[in-house]
């Protein structure tokens, strides 16, 4: 099967031909693609439309003379035409997707509908030869990670406010830089040294706006622009491949792949391979012309759906530019169909050994410490993570020992069920708690220890404080109750954002491995309403009606 893919998103109009047929690893795509590049400032859409208008006809000429280059029947020189549908902006989809309209009816071949961002992800899959990779998203317009699970792809984290290029191209603007900015970051970044830059990780959120916005203070006020340059990429990057270990984590996979534009950049890849490498898991970046915006994507995704039957009538296929990735049925993977297999890989256990209290213990690697659990006590030890700047990762590890110290015993005093804090240390990042639940409510998840969280998360909101890392894997249970642990996220507010933002962790994590979510997060939600306070629920209605998130 020989597929044409068009994309036209936003700021590349770019055509390809795939051969399904052939090997994945050898040079299987050929890609045509005109750039629309501002003269300044970031993409503007009016622009950005005008230029796709005169680029989409000249790149698609030129694949098709391609395509029938290599073309020795009486049919027509490709078998199927795929579009990316969206997310994307709305004036250049419509120019892309009429272009593949009319080629598709004048052919007389289908057409495929593609979710630009998923095809980021296939194209790592395809390449590499994985399985069930977790993917990071790191575009410019968006920030995800994702992990699929009964039939598709589920968003574990994400962004809670811009997308990762756009918040490197707001710095450089602000600088006077043309668009695009990463590039430029990553040069002048060479000569830089640290400087300290805000660090938001929820869960397996994140947050960029705070550190532009600080990047520009620290350059407006004189820091010299490599300096804010080297640091804005390593604690930006470094968040990203924190929520990546965390996602790696939740769900046990040993596989990462990287898409998106902002991929290209060798300091995300070299955290990525490092954190991967200590965790034992396999991590692949394509080559940069399938991470930034491309058609070779498009069409490689486009010939996996077209073979399962996924294609679209014409009257079917208007443009989505809000079109998120978990709305879309994996249709072209085994298992795919409801009930299909979640993610599998490493089991973060280790082996038992001696452990201090002279019997055996058992040896857990979480997202970010190595925990030793015997019978009577626990010892968690926050390793140093490499890929890390040592100020930035001294600093985390030091704030998140004490926090988990002094969060875990305050839990205890509003009603919330959770280990008896024994010794910190939190030079040496190291916690000694009391052992308790018999497993991860994720490895035995239930409506009872749902709703048992739900009570939880209540009473701490009512005190005044949030967990920052809700997930099933830092809920332990036991026959007679469920327990919070982990508390190295958490923070004091009154904000009722960040209430609700505790929810949507939790409730995000339990899409991301749970079979029968929807039952599940039903009574999570019924146990919170009755413990604490609707308005919460009200606000987390709003967070999910977000563009980011729904």
């Amino acid at each position: 099967m020989r597929v044409l893919g068009i994309e036209g998103t936003a700021w590349a109009a770019s055509a390809a031909v795939h051969d399904a047929d052939s090997d994945p690893c050898a040079d299987d795509v050929f890609i045509e693609t005109d750039a629309y590049e501002p003269e300044s400032g970031g993409i503007h859409p009016r622009e950005a439309a005008e230029h796709m208008r005169g680029a989409i006809p000249e790149v698609i000429d030129r694949a098709m003379d391609e395509a029938r280059a290599h073309h020795d029947g009486d049919g027509p020189p490709v078998d199927a035409v795929a579009f990316s549908r969206g997310p994307g902006l709305g004036p250049c989809l419509r120019i892309a997707a009429t272009a593949a309209r009319a080629l598709a009816g004048v052919l007389d071949v289908p057409l495929v509908g593609v979710n630009h961002m998923v095809a980021h992800l296939e194209i790592g899959r395809h390449r590499s030869g994985f399985d069930a990779p977790v993917c990071l998203n790191a575009s410019g317009a968006n920030a995800h990670l994702l992990g699929f699970r009964n039939g598709r792809y589920r968003v574990l984290g994400e962004t809670m406010d811009t997308g990762v290029g756009n918040a490197i191209d707001k710095f450089t603007r602000h600088v006077g830089w043309s668009h695009p900015g990463g590039p430029k970051v990553e040069e002048a970044a060479r000569e830089g040294e640290y400087v300290e830059l805000p660090y938001v990780v929820k869960g397996m959120d994140f947050s960029f706006s705070g550190i532009t916005s600080a990047a520009k203070e620290a350059y407006d006020d004189g820091t010299p622009i490599e300096d804010v340059c080297f640091s804005l990429q390593e604690t930006v990057f470094a968040m990203l491949t924190e929520v990546s270990e965390r996602a790696l984590s939740l769900t046990d996979a040993d596989e990462l792949v990287l898409g998106g534009g902002v991929g290209q950049n060798a300091r995300l890849r070299e955290m990525l391979s490092e954190m991967c490498d200590a965790r034992g898991a396999s991590f692949y970046a394509p080559e940069p012309r399938f991470l930034r915006d491309n058609a070779g994507m498009i069409a490689v995704l486009g010939a996996k759906m077209c073979a399962a039957g996924d294609t679209l009538e014409i009257e079917d296929s208007r443009v989505r530019p809000d079109f998120r990735p978990d709305e879309v049925p994996v249709t072209w993977r085994d298992g795919a169909g409801p009930g299909g297999d979640p993610i599998e890989g490493i089991a973060d256990r280790g082996d038992d050994s001696a452990g201090a209290e002279g019997g055996t213990v058992e040896e857990v690697r979480g997202a970010e410490a190595l925990i030793e659990v015997g019978s009577e006590r626990v010892l968690k030890r926050r390793l140093p993570k490499p890929y890390r700047h040592p100020e930035l990762d001294g600093r985390l590890r030091r704030e998140r020992t004490r926090s988990e110290a002094r969060l875990t015993s305050e839990a205890r005093k509003v009603g919330v069920s959770t280990p008896v804090v024994l010794d910190v240390d939190d030079v040496e990042a190291t916690l000694t708690f009391e052992t308790v639940g018999a497993a991860d409510l994720r490895d035995a998840l239930s409506e009872s220890g749902v709703r048992a969280v739900g009570r939880q998360l209540a009473a701490l909101h009512r005190g005044g404080f949030v967990h920052g890392d809700p997930t099933p894997r830092n809920a332990r249970t036991a026959p007679d109750r469920t327990y919070l642990i982990d508390f190295g996220l958490g923070y004091y507010t009154d904000d009722r954002e960040d209430y609700a933002m505790d929810l949507h962790v939790f409730e995000q994590a339990v899409v991301g491995t749970a079979d029968d979510a929807e039952r599940l997060l039903g009574a999570f939600e019924g146990a919170y309403e009755a413990a604490g306070d609707a308005r919460v629920l009200d606000q987390l209605r709003e967070i999910e009606g977000r563009g980011r998130y729904r």
